[in-house]
């Protein structure tokens, strides 16, 4: 299947610079980034598209990763134990999501296809105004799809990257809802008093995002703290996740990718980041 063909390409002709709908998409994209660190361009992948991208997830379910312990942080990382019970770092939630990672999809699948397109790469650059952007060159980690069933869910928590690109594949009948706060910490502030406000219950900044089978998002989930409710229905939550960056040679922390994903590589022994931030 031609790339072209997995998106919906008479609405979104991003593989065309010269395109006033590239460019106008572009600056809709903008607008809503700077405006909460969040943007979805509804309808993104064409219905053959979705079909192949959700027919190929669905064949590697059975392979998700479960990690065995079923509570974290928002750092997804160790209790402190020189901070209170209350601190960020001490609240640990129910995580119950598996995830299908990027080694078990071949060269050969669509979903690679889709991610390694280059008019695709140049696309997210330009709404996220980039100089450049780069594949995310964890093995493990840079295109996996997060595997929510029934009555599983993914807890409060940051991303390892600046940005995340999403494609929902297949929501939940009920619940699976994606909640973000945006901008609750800054590149060299962790914003702990925020944080644990929201973990306490404050929801007065919690905003709240429906998404529909074949949408694409843009997110800033490096400083905007986000979960995916519980999933109340009877059929999977399958999303789509590409990760790229803004350097050259990005992987995931060992630690981190060892407990979301089960498995290491030697990539991970020379992991390159960009802050001093938690994880």
């Amino acid at each position: 299947m031609r790339c072209q063909d997995i998106i919906n390409h008479s609405s979104y002709p991003i593989d065309e610079p010269n395109s006033f709908r590239r460019s106008t998409l572009i600056e809709q994209v903008k607008a809503a980034l700077a405006k909460d660190g969040c943007a979805v361009i509804p309808g993104f992948l064409s219905q053959d598209g979705l079909n192949s991208l959700l027919k190929e997830a669905k064949a590697r379910a059975d392979q998700a990763y479960y990690a065995p312990k079923k509570e974290c942080n928002v750092y997804l990382g160790d209790n402190n134990p020189d901070q209170p019970a209350d601190h960020p770092q001490n609240i640990f939630l129910e995580r119950s999501n598996g995830f299908i990672t990027a080694d078990l999809y071949g060269s050969d699948t669509v979903s690679r296809h889709l991610y390694y397109w280059p008019p695709l790469k140049d696309f997210l650059r330009d709404c996220l105004g980039k100089n450049e952007l780069h594949i995310y060159e964890d093995p493990v980690s840079n295109m996996i799809v997060n595997l929510g069933k029934p009555q599983q869910q993914f807890n409060w928590h940051f991303d390892t990257n600046e940005f995340t690109i999403t494609m929902l594949l297949q929501g939940a009948e009920q619940g699976g809802v994606f909640e973000y706060v945006p901008d609750l910490r800054t590149a060299d502030n962790e914003c702990y008093a925020e944080v644990q406000s929201v973990l306490q219950g404050d929801r007065s900044r919690v905003k709240q995002l429906e998404l529909n089978a074949g949408d694409l998002q843009l997110f800033l989930g490096r400083y905007s703290l986000h979960q995916v409710t519980p999933n109340t229905g009877t059929r999977d939550r399958l999303l789509l996740i590409m990760s790229f960056a803004d350097q050259p040679g990005m992987v995931g922390s060992a630690y981190r990718v060892k407990d979301l994903y089960g498995k290491v590589t030697e990539a991970h022994n020379s992991r390159a980041r960009g802050d001093t931030l938690l994880d």
